[in-house]
This record gives structure tokens, C-alpha cells and sequence, in this order.
């Protein structure tokens, strides 16, 4: 059944509003279709040297769920790679660069195929904020949380309070990796099995090839968007922490923007 634009809308807004009261973090049950478990997604690497420690130690964290096998199958950290994080169908792509004072630190996007599966999804770091990242921890557990956002998983608090996971939004330095709630979490969201896999085998050499890149300035977020990117679309929720924005694909699927939005500094 292919995906309904406005009934996503209402359902993510929903969603949003109960996510801060609910133990339950799953984000609107989103995950990625496979046969079998456990999904075995490929990851890009357009990090730098200086994430490169992150980047290994957030994968091996989310390695510990019996639901997921993640492994690094290609890299490409040149300037114009990062700044574009293409997207890569049935992948994910990590990324830094220095995005611009835009008011957010990380920024999660997947796109959800016409049946409703996540098919390709980044996430994104953003260096314009490097006094942020001196806050101990702050590097893990926001490279974590935005890893987590591309598997299905929304926050298990938005007040500020710990968790001591890298799910919530506390500064707490025990709030760097994923906890055993989030792995509960990933069994129950991946507990039933799929027709087929929405996921890719083997490496394209880890270029800037592959999907369109990450929307960037205003007229992404009016819905705009130019030379194939991604468009932002339509702001459908926003705290103090973060927003999500919602845009149509033309294959009857959608994109999904997770923003975690910088603190005033």
C-alpha cells in the first residue's frame, strides 16, 4: 500500500507530541525491511579523522543489538562529499562538515519507500558549532543519537532529563551510547519479518554517485528544492530541541528530516 502524504502528517504529529511522555521511543515503528534479522546495512563513511573514533565507537554500540550488523563498506571524506552527504539507496551515510550557524548540531534524514520501509538514510554533524562539541561526551552521544534515528528510534525524553542514553537530551556523560532499553526497543521494532529487503549488499566505492544530496538553504525549508536534493518540505513538529520535517517523494514515498537543534551557547 503505497503512502498516504497527509495521513503521515497527522500520524507523525501525534507521534511527536506523545514521544516526551512515553517510555516507548520507538519513532512511528519506521524501520528497514528484511527477510531476516539481522539487517545488514552498509555504512558510508564521509567522516573526518577527527570523527573517525565516534563514528567506530557509535557503530559498535548499536553492533550490540541482536537486530543489526553494521559495517563501514566504503569512505570518502573529501569536502564536497561531506558537505553534499548524498544519499545512498539501501545504505546510510555518516557525515561531517561544517554546514553553516543554521541552529542545528545533528541532522538525521530517511526516506521511507512506498510501502512505507526506510530505504537509504545520513546522518549529519555539524562542525560550524565546535565550541558544542568541547562538552565531554557531546560527540558520542549526538553521533550516536542520529545513528539511532536512521534505525527507527525517536527520543526517549525531550525535557532535558537522563537516561543515560544516547537517546535522550541530557549533557549527562553516561548518556554517550545506546542503553538496554534501546536495544528492547530495536527488538520490538524489528520483531516481524518483511517480504524483502530494503537494504543493499557491497560497496560503491563510497562516492559522491548515489541518491540526491541533503537540502541546503532557505527555499528547502519552504519546500523548495533545487538540482534533485532532498527537499525539507513541511515543519510538522518543533520544541526547544528539535524539529521534523516531512517532504513527498516521487515514488510515493517520503523523506523525513530528524533536526536536533543547537542550545544557545
Amino acid at each position: 500500500m503505497r503512502t498516504s502524504y497527509q495521513n503521515i502528517l497527522g500520524m507523525l504529529a501525534a507521534i511527536t507530541v506523545s514521544l516526551s511522555v512515553s517510555a516507548d521511543h520507538s519513532w512511528n515503528n519506521y524501520h528497514w525491511a528484511r527477510t531476516a534479522n539481522p539487517v545488514v546495512l552498509p555504512v558510508i563513511d564521509s567522516t573526518t579523522p577527527e570523527w573517525d573514533i565516534e563514528l567506530g565507537d557509535a557503530l559498535a554500540a548499536w553492533n550490540s543489538s541482536t537486530v543489526l550488523d553494521l559495517a563501514i563498506t566504503s569512505a570518502n571524506d573529501s569536502s564536497r562529499t561531506r558537505k553534499r552527504c548524498r544519499m545512498s539507496e539501501g545504505k546510510m551515510r555518516v557525515c561531517n562538515a561544517a554546514y553553516g550557524a543554521n541552529g542545528w548540531l545533528g541532522l538525521a534524514t530517511i526516506g521511507l519507500d512506498a510501502n512505507g520501509h526506510i530505504d537509504q538514510g545520513t546522518a549529519k554533524m555539524n562542525d560550524s558549532y565546535a565550541s558544542y562539541w568541547t562538552i565531554p561526551g557531546e560527540k558520542n552521544h549526538v553521533m550516536c543519537q542520529e545513528i539511532g534515528h536512521v534505525f527507527g528510534l525517536g527520543h526517549t525524553s525531550e525535557d532535558g532529563s537522563s537516561q543515560q542514553t544516547c537517546m535522550d537530551y541530557s549533557t549527562d556523560i553516561n548518556s554517550q551510547f545506546p542503553n538496554n532499553h534501546d536495544y528492547e526497543m530495536l527488538l520490538q521494532i524489528y520483531s516481524h519479518l518483511d517480504s524483502y529487503n530494503s537494504y543493499a549488499s557491497g560497496s560503491d566505492g563510497g562516492g559522491d554517485g548515489g541518491g540526491p544530496p541533503a537540502c541546503r538553504g532557505k527555499g528547502c525549508k519552504k519546500g523548495g528544492a533545487a538540482n534533485g536534493e532532498v527537499p525539507r518540505g513541511q515543519l510538522i513538529h518543533r520544541s526547544t530541541r528539535e524539529e521534523i520535517w516531512v517532504a513527498p517523494r516521487a515514488d510515493g514515498g517520503l523523506w523525513i528530516h530528524h533536526v536536533r537543534l543547537a542550545p544557545e551557547m
